[in-house]
């Protein structure tokens, strides 16, 4: 395969176009049409002599993500299955701004994929029950984002029941980086994608609207602590000590809860930001109220805010999600011990919307495609 466009930094591509004595001026055009006007193809970028445009047909890939499926929720969450160059499945959500909790009714977040499936086998994620497949490109994440602003501008995004009507301005405002994969596993390729995503060139989206969720690597969380850039930090905890953790996150074994949390403890204090703990209530595993008293000593001691979210039933998977009243429960005794606590009520349930779920079901219907060399 040739290497995709979008990998590249603008000042990788001024200096390749220097090397073939075309002017600096001629790379911000390129990006210009990559990022700013998303162009659809090489031929696309007109003001490009012909030359330049065959030379770079050949040389580069424009495009790394083709749309395969396309699922809708009636709460206007979009689930969207990319296929990628070598036939692999990804998967990224589109979540628009929900009507009467935010004045920005136009206000987009786009969840995306670091990886082709998951090394990290957590017993309630779909992500990874059909292994890890291989780390994607830099170009791979920055396509799932551009993809969709395209599909803003074109075809348009439905809000509530009105036809979707195309937006020439549409933009993503917000990055999360909780799709298929642990994204610190892939930590060189998504810390470039995340810098094109961020640059003024890119797509210019500020890295305080970029959040990165790890399943828990204290290494690559204290590696990313030293990162200039001020991104956000989910963790997945999902258990406050170490039997509960072990059940559900096999990462755990390798990286007990005290050595994930003296990560944290660097990274709060080196970067100064409130970090967030994620927190999956599972009925009968994690939904003791005396956990979610160990929960808030946790938080309290970083300053953390909790994010809480009842369990998304996947199919295959045995576990269950609390009652409503026991996730209000376990909220309210988080929050009545002083932490920033929310109770996430779920988009796309009624479109799998959990990660790796659409991939799956996909991959059931039809034969899996040979893995890549990562």
């Amino acid at each position: 395969m040739k290497p995709d466009l979008k990998s590249l930094t603008h000042d990788e591509i001024t200096r390749l176009l220097i090397k073939q004595g075309h002017p600096t001026y001629r790379a911000t055009q390129v990006v210009q049409w990559a990022y700013e006007r998303a162009a659809e193809s090489f031929d696309a970028m007109s003001n490009l002599s012909l030359p330049l445009r065959q030379w770079l047909a050949s040389e580069f890939d424009l495009w790394t993500v083709k749309a395969l499926r396309d699922q809708r929720s009636t709460d206007t969450t979009e689930k969207l299955l990319w296929q990628l160059r070598d036939g692999q499945l990804v998967e990224t959500v589109l979540i628009p701004a929900t009507p009467g909790l935010t004045s920005c009714a136009d206000r987009h977040t786009v969840c995306v994929s670091t990886q082709v499936g998951c090394a990290y086998g957590c017993k309630f994620c779909a992500s990874g029950l059909n292994g890890f497949r291989r780390n994607l490109t830099a170009g791979e994440i920055v396509d799932q984002v551009l993809a969709v602003v395209r599909m803003g501008r074109t075809t348009g995004i439905r809000v509530g029941d009105a036809p979707p009507v195309p937006d020439p301005e549409f933009r993503v405002q917000n990055i999360v980086v909780m799709g298929m994969g642990e994204p610190l596993a892939n930590y060189d390729h998504l810390m470039k994608a995340l810098k094109i995503i961020n640059a003024p060139w890119g797509l210019n989206i500020g890295s305080r609207k970029i959040t990165v969720s790890t399943c828990g690597l204290p290494e690559q969380i204290k590696q990313l602590a030293n990162e200039p850039m001020q991104i956000r930090l989910a963790v997945s905890l999902h258990g406050t000590n170490d039997t509960v953790r072990d059940q559900i996150m096999p990462v755990n074994l390798k990286h007990p809860v005290r050595e994930l949390m003296h990560a944290c403890e660097y990274y709060a204090k080196t970067k100064g930001r409130m970090m967030t703990f994620e927190y999956i209530l599972i009925e009968g595993v994690n939904d003791d109220l005396n956990l979610a008293d160990q929960l808030t000593a946790m938080a309290r001691r970083l300053h953390a805010k909790v994010n809480l979210i009842p369990y998304n039933p996947v199919e295959g998977l045995h576990w269950r999600r609390p009652s409503l009243d026991r996730c209000h429960a376990f909220a309210a005794r988080v929050k009545s011990r002083g932490v920033a606590a929310t109770l996430r009520i779920e988009k796309g349930g009624d479109i799998a919307a959990a990660c790796g779920q659409l991939r799956l079901q996909t991959m059931r219907d039809k034969p899996p495609v040979t893995p890549a060399v990562p």
